[in-house]
């Protein structure tokens, strides 16, 4: 199977980035394009006002995305791999797999928290809800116990 183009979806976390690493080295192997996107989670945010709270929240969600997009997009550089990079704002899972479906990706690659119990229970993991709607292949990367304890 050869990836043409490959979404990376980022939450700024320490296993997004990882996850990034694994999809920019995949992407330098086969020569792909690079996708990557930090989705402004907006649903938590449903029914409260919008003057102040909104704006501010929205504005610190911003920055923490453009931080993380530039991470990743100065590793894609210094690997001479090809990248473009959005913030998006919605429900994360959605975005992402609609994002997904527009570009005609090949593969997704991501970062899993492996929420467990009553949170999994509760609120599901974007990566859960992305892997079981996506179109394409999704690739999981999770921390391994070495590097968490960092």
């Amino acid at each position: 199977m050869i990836y043409k183009k490959i979404l990376i979806p980022t939450d700024s976390s320490k296993v997004s980035m990882e996850a990034a690493k694994h999809a920019l080295e995949i992407a330098k192997l086969m020569n792909s394009r690079v996708y990557a996107i930090y989705v402004i989670d907006i649903v938590p945010f449903i029914g409260l006002p919008t003057e102040g709270l909104w704006e501010s929240m929205k504005a610190i969600l911003e920055d923490e995305g453009k931080e993380a997009l530039k991470k990743i997009e100065d590793r894609a550089k210094e690997m001479e791999v090809d990248i473009k990079s959005e913030i998006l704002e919605g429900n994360p899972a959605k975005e992402i797999v609609d994002y997904a479906e527009r570009k005609k990706v090949d593969l997704i690659v991501m970062g899993t928290t492996g929420k467990t119990g009553l949170d999994k229970l509760l609120l599901g993991s974007v990566a859960e809800k992305v892997t079981k709607k996506a179109k394409c292949p999704v690739l999981l990367v999770k921390m391994v116990e070495e590097e968490k304890e960092e």
